[in-house]
């Protein structure tokens, strides 16, 4: 391991965050704390993973797109940010390609993903 990958790991370890198994065509809950003023709070963002990137690294980032009010709202999230509360799984989908951004240019049936259902986490 060479010693920029061998600090990143330590930094990493020091985050002491558990980032839950997920890819492209999942869709995530994730709890985004929200600074208005002098308070804070979690809001939560849920909607479909098109893309990851950046592999296992602290630059790590994904991108979770939502429908909202009609319109098409994404957002991209790094992965071992501070300002992250929490990512949980909701369903798992079943998809044969990492970055989903042929989603954009959907509406309706031809949008939706199919459940996996017998899905095996990594060991």
């Amino acid at each position: 391991m060479n010693l920029i990958a061998q600090i990143e790991a330590e930094q990493i370890a020091a985050l002491e965050k558990t980032i839950p198994d997920f890819k492209a065509g999942d869709t995530v809950r994730v709890g985004y704390k929200v600074t208005e003023g002098t308070r804070s709070r979690v809001q939560m963002y849920e909607g479909v993973c098109i893309a990851r990137k950046g592999g296992a690294t602290l630059a790590a980032s994904f991108t979770v797109r939502k429908i909202s009010f009609g319109e098409g709202v994404e957002r991209v999230f790094p992965l071992y940010s501070t300002n992250i509360d929490s990512i949980e799984v909701v369903r798992r989908g079943r998809v044969r390609r990492a970055k989903l951004y042929y989603l954009r240019t959907r509406r309706g049936k031809s949008a939706r993903i199919a459940e996996d259902t017998n899905y095996k986490a990594k060991a």
